[in-house]
C-alpha cells in the first residue's frame, strides 16, 4: 500500500505522479499491487509534512509496527516491534540498498531521516536478497538519488530543549558527475532526568555516467553523544512504586557516544539489454558507554550497593559486497543471479563496577572515581556469505509468481576473557572460546492473482511462503561469555487481498500471517547476570490491515488495524529456585494483541496546513510467565502550519496525550523498562526554494 502522496510545491498544481515500484523486498522492480506479500510504502516528503522526524512518526500509520523510541541504544535508539515480536535484531534495517549495522545489529541511533525520498516496509522474512536478514519485517530506507535531492532548509526549536537545523541540497554538476549534500544536526533533552542527545549528520552523494556504466559513491558520517535515562524496574506485577517516573540512576558521568563513518560505492554496467550491479561498502564505528543498571531487589539507602556499572568501549568493522546480474526478460520470465558476502569484526572492553546510588539518582556517584571489579573483552568475527537467484514469472496478465532460493554460508568465531579484580595475585584470566560454521538454504515463493482491473483500480489476492535462517545475534554487553548461541530458523506463510479504488485515491491492503519459530534470541538472567539465551520454539500468527484515502490532492485519511498473537510453544526454562518453568502458551513479553491508528493530513500546495495521528497500543505482559499486565495507552501527534510561497511555518506536538507507559525492556538491566519520553514541541521554519 502506498502510505501517503507528495505534497505540491508552490506553482504546481498537477495531481502528483507516483511510481508504485517496489525496489527493496526484491531486486526484481515489480509493481507494489502485484507483489506477493504485504508492503507499505511511506512516502518522505508526505511524512515531512506531518512533522514526521524519526522512525517512530514516519510509520505511524503503518499497519501492525510499533517502534518504541529510546532503548539500551539510549535516547537517539528506537526498538521496533513487528509481526508481534519487539527484539533488537528480529528486523532488517536496509538503506540505499544495504544492510545498516551490517552483520551485527541494525544501526538505529544513527539513522537519519533528513534526505529520504520514501521508506518501504514489508512484513515478514526476507530469507534470499541480504544475508543479514529479517524474521518479521524489512524497513528499507531509500535516499534521494545524486543530483536528485530537493533544496531544503529546515530550522526548528522547542521543548525541551530542543534545536535542530538541516540543509539538503544538489552541489554544482561537473561534466557528468552528479552531486548532492544533506548537512544536519540537533540537540534534544528529555523528560527523564539527566537525559539528552545531540546528533550531526553528513552524506555526500555523487553519480557519473562514464560511458562504461554508471558509478555511484556515498559517503555517510554521524557523531553521535548522549547521556543515557534509566529504565524503570518492575516489582511483582507491575513497575516498581519505589522507583519515580523520571530518575536517573546511571552514573553522573553517563553517556553513550558513537562515531560512525560509511562509504559506498556502486557499479552499474549494462551488458545487452541486462544489468550487472556491484556494490562494495564499508562501515566503521567507535562507541563509548558508561551506563548503570539496579539490582533486582534494590536497597534504597543510598549507601548500600544497590547497582552494576560499566565503563566500555566498543569498535565494530562492517564490509558488505554484492554483485548480481539481471539479464534481459525472456518472455514473460525475469530473473536474477548474484552472491553477496558480509564480514564484521567487534570488540568491547569493559571495566565494571557496583556502586551506591538513592532511587531518584540524586547522589548518583562518578565512575571514575569507582573501584573496578572486573575488567571484560568479548571479540567477534563473523562471515555470512550467499548465493542467490531470484525469478518472477506473469504467467497471464493477472497472474504473477515469483520464487527466490539462496545458500547461506556463514562462520563465526568469538572469544571472551574476564580479569577479576579481587582474584588473588597470580589468579589468570577466565577465557572462554566459541565458533561456529553454517550452510544451510532458505528461500521464499509466492503468487498474485488479479482478481478485478478496471482503468488504474484493482483488486488483488496474493500468498507467499518463507523459510529462514540467520545466526544468533551478539549484544556487545558488559559480559565476556565467549559463547556462540544455535542459529534462528523460521518457516512462514502469508495470504490477503490489497486493493486500489477510485482511480487510485483509495488504497487498501489486508493480510493474514503465520510463522512458526525456532531458537528466538531473547535476554534471560543466567547466573544472577543478564544474557542471551536461545528460547526454544514460538507461534507468531496475526491479521493486519490499512486503508488510505486521498480524499484530494490535499486532504487525506489513513486507519490501521493489526491483531498479533504471539506465543511459547515450547520454552522450558530454570528458575532462580532451580527448578523448571514450561512457557508453553504464554504470551512474549511487550507483545500486544491489539494495535490500531487513524491520522487525518491536510497539505495543500499553499496556505493552511495540518495534521493529526493517534495510534492504540493494546494491553501487554512485562515477564514471560504473564503475570504483569501493562495498560493499554494512546499516543497522539499534531500539527498546525502556513505555507507561503516557498516558506513554511510549523508547530507540531508528539505525544501530546504524554503517555509515560513502558515500550520496551533493557537487555542489560534485569526486568527493567524503557517508559515513553514526555510531550514534546517544536516550531519549525522551512525554505523549499
Amino acid at each position: 500500500m502506498l502510505l501517503g502522496v507528495p505534497p505540491a510545491f508552490a506553482g504546481d498544481t498537477s495531481e502528483p505522479e507516483i511510481e508504485l515500484i517496489v525496489v527493496g523486498a526484491t531486486k526484481l522492480r515489480a509493481d507494489l499491487e502485484s507483489v506477493p506479500a504485504m508492503i507499505t510504502i511511506a512516502d518522505g516528503e508526505s511524512a515531512r509534512a506531518r512533522g514526521a522526524r524519526e522512525l517512530r512518526t514516519a510509520l505511524s500509520l503503518v499497519a501492525g509496527v510499533d517502534i518504541a523510541p529510546g532503548g539500551d541504544a539510549g535516547p537517539a535508539g528506537s526498538v521496533p516491534g513487528m509481526w508481534g515480536l519487539r527484539e533488537f535484531d528480529a528486523f532488517l534495517l536496509v538503506v540505499d540498498g544495504i544492510p545498516y549495522g551490517g552483520t551485527f545489529n541494525p544501526a538505529l541511533a544513527t539513522l537519519t531521516l533528513d534526505d529520504v525520498e520514501r521508506i518501504e516496509v514489508l512484513r515478514g522474512p526476507a530469507p534470499v536478497m541480504y544475508g543479514a536478514t529479517s524474521f518479521v519485517g524489512v524497513i528499507y530506507v531509500q535516499r534521494y538519488a545524486a543530483g536528485e535531492t530537493p533544496t531544503r532548509v529546515d530550522l526548528a526549536g522547542g521543548t525541551p530543549g530542543a534545536a535542530l537545523a538541516t540543509l539538503t541540497t544538489n552541489l554544482p554538476q561537473l561534466g557528468a558527475l552528479k552531486q548532492s549534500l544533506s548537512l544536519g544536526g540537533e540537540t534534544r533533552d528529555y523528560s527523564q532526568d539527566r537525559s539528552g542527545m545531540d546528533r550531526g549528520h553528513l552524506l555526500y552523494r555523487a553519480a557519473a555516467d562514464t560511458g562504461a556504466g554508471l558509478v555511484q559513491f556515498d559517503l555517510d558520517a554521524v557523531a553521535l553523544r548522549q547521556d543515557p535515562y534509566s529504565p524503570h524496574p518492575r516489582e511483582g506485577s507491575g513497575l516498581s512504586p519505589r522507583f519515580p517516573l523520571d530518575a536517573n540512576v546511571n552514573p553522573g558521568d553517563a553517556r553513550q557516544d558513537q562515531d560512525r563513518i560509511q562509504a559506498n560505492l556502486r557499479y552499474t554496467r549494462t551488458i545487452g539489454e541486462g544489468q550487472w550491479i556491484t556494490t562494495a561498502s564499508y562501515a566503521y564505528t567507535s562507541a563509548s558507554n558508561t551506563r548503570g543498571f539496579l539490582r533486582e531487589d534494590f536497597a534504597t539507602d543510598g549507601v548500600t550497593p544497590n547497582a552494576d556499572g560499566f565503563r566500555q568501549d566498543i569498535n565494530t568493522t562492517d564490509l558488505y559486497l554484492d554483485s548480481y546480474y539481471a539479464p534481459a526478460p525472456i518472455g514473460h520470465l525475469s530473473w536474477l543471479v548474484g552472491l553477496d558476502w558480509m564480514y564484521g569484526d567487534g570488540t568491547q572492553h569493559s571495566r565494571n563496577f557496583e556502586y551506591a546510588v538513592l532511587p531518584d539518582g540524586s547522589n548518583a556517584p562518578d565512575s571514575r572515581d569507582l573501584p573496578i571489579d572486573e575488567a571484560t573483552r568479548l571479540g567477534d568475527t563473523r562471515s555470512f556469505g550467499g548465493l542467490y537467484a531470484q525469478a518472477g514469472w506473469q504467467a497471464t496478465d493477472r497472474w504473477l509468481i515469483q520464487a527466490g532460493a539462496r545458500l547461506n554460508l556463514t562462520d563465526e568465531q568469538m572469544d571472551g576473557r574476564v580479569v577479576d579484580h579481587h582474584a588473588p595475585p597470580g589468579t589468570r584470566p577466565e577465557k572462554s572460546s566459541d565458533s561456529q560454521s553454517n550452510t544451510r538454504a532458505s528461500g521464499s515463493i509466492g503468487t498474485s492473482y488479479r482478481l478485478w482491473g478496471a482503468g488504474g483500480d484493482s483488486v488483488t489476492a496474493f500468498a507467499d511462503y518463507r523459510d529462514t535462517f540467520k545466526p544468533a545475534a551478539v549484544d556487545f554487553g558488559p559480559e565476556a561469555e565467549g559463547r556462540i548461541l544455535e542459529p534462528e530458523t523460521a518457516t512462514a506463510w502469508e495470504v490477503g487481498l490489497k486493493g486500489r479504488h477510485l482511480d487510485g485515491r483509495i488504497d487498501w491492503e489486508m493480510s493474514y500471517f503465520d510463522m512458526d519459530f525456532e531458537n528466538l534470541v531473547i535476554r534471560e538472567n543466567i547466573d544472577g547476570l543478564p544474557a542471551l539465551a536461545n528460547a526454544g520454539s514460538e507461534r507468531f500468527k496475526g491479521f493486519e490491515t490499512e486503508v488510505d484515502y486521498r480524499i484530494s490532492g490535499d486532504l487525506r485519511i489513513a486507519a490501521t488495524y493489526a491483531y498479533h498473537d504471539a506465543t511459547f510453544t515450547d520454552y522450558a526454562r530454570l528458575r532462580p529456585d532451580g527448578s523448571l518453568q514450561q512457557l508453553k502458551g504464554n504470551t512474549l513479553e511487550l507483545s500486544p494483541n491489539h494495535l490500531a491508528a487513524a491520522g487525518i493530513v491536510l497539505a495543500p500546495a499553499q496556505g493552511f496546513q495540518a495534521s493529526a495521528v493517534a495510534n492504540y497500543v493494546g494491553s501487554r505482559y512485562l515477564n514471560k510467565g504473564n503475570t504483569a499486565v501493562a495498560d493499554a495507552y494512546v499516543l497522539l501527534d499534531a500539527g498546525i502550519g502556513y505555507r507561503f510561497g516557498q516558506w513554511r511555518v510549523r508547530v507540531d506536538g508528539y505525544n501530546l496525550s504524554d503517555a509515560r507507559d513502558p515500550v520496551a525492556e533493557s537487555e542489560i538491566g534485569d526486568a527493567q523498562f524503557y517508559t515513553l519520553p514526555g510531550r514534546t514541541v517544536l516550531l519549525s521554519l522551512t525554505f523549499n526554494p
